[in-house]
């Protein structure tokens, strides 16, 4: 049987927020992060051509190679959009109920954006797979989420925003079900200088401090 999104998202427990200048540039990220054995991405809206590069990594790589998933989807046409490009998942850095509407009426793995206790349990009772808490290192980061889960332990939470290869144990530690990561992996200076493998190297770091932290 076939893992599904969910059962992807938690054990490879990172979501690496691409937010490339060019299709090519995300797509040598993609193919940098995917040797080092981090098999989800999730591509930004903001990416210029990101449909087209959902389109191309869609034809690159297989589902059970390449999980593929849209973010900052802020209306229900770009989450229909992403969708029909490929998205097994869709990321919001707010909350959008109609964005969760279609990505469930397409069976969909629907992750919006919330901060607050508030903004988060209304984005699990709209429908929500996961709430990405965002930016959360601005709010105290995993000591946050803790707290966050302390009300609301059935809530499943993915930290976005100041996550790094220091943080990410403290955040697991505090309960992520897995971590939203930038530019600390998705790392387009080493594309454009010439060196992908410095994000390969990363990606590797990272799994084996999530392996790590969740043995401890």
């Amino acid at each position: 049987m076939s893992e599904t999104t969910l059962q992807i998202i938690e054990r490879v427990g990172l979501i690496p927020v691409l937010r490339a200048k060019s299709v090519a540039q995300g797509r040598a990220v993609v193919d940098a992060m995917i040797a080092g054995g981090v098999t989800v991405v999730e591509v930004t809206m903001t990416v210029p051509g990101a449909i087209d590069l959902l389109n191309e990594l869609r034809k690159a790589y297989s589902p059970r190679d390449l999980l593929l998933g849209s973010g900052t989807v802020t209306t229900a046409e770009q989450a229909q959009a992403t969708i029909d490009a490929g998205a097994e998942f869709v990321v919001s850095p707010s909350l959008h109920p109609d964005v969760i509407r279609v990505t469930k009426t397409n069976k969909k793995v629907s992750c919006p954006g919330a901060l607050t206790p508030t903004e988060a349990i209304t984005a699990w009772n709209a429908g929500a797979d996961y709430v990405k808490i965002f930016p959360c290192s601005a709010v105290g980061g995993a000591s946050y989420l803790k707290a966050l889960l302390a009300p609301f332990p059935h809530l499943k939470l993915i930290p976005t925003g100041g996550v790094t290869l220091q943080t990410a144990e403290s955040f697991i530690k505090a309960g992520a079900r897995a971590l939203g990561v930038g530019s600390d992996l998705v790392n387009l200076a080493a594309i454009d200088a010439g060196h992908p493998e410095a994000i390969t190297e990363t990606a590797r770091a990272y799994l084996q401090v999530l392996a790590d932290a969740r043995k401890s």
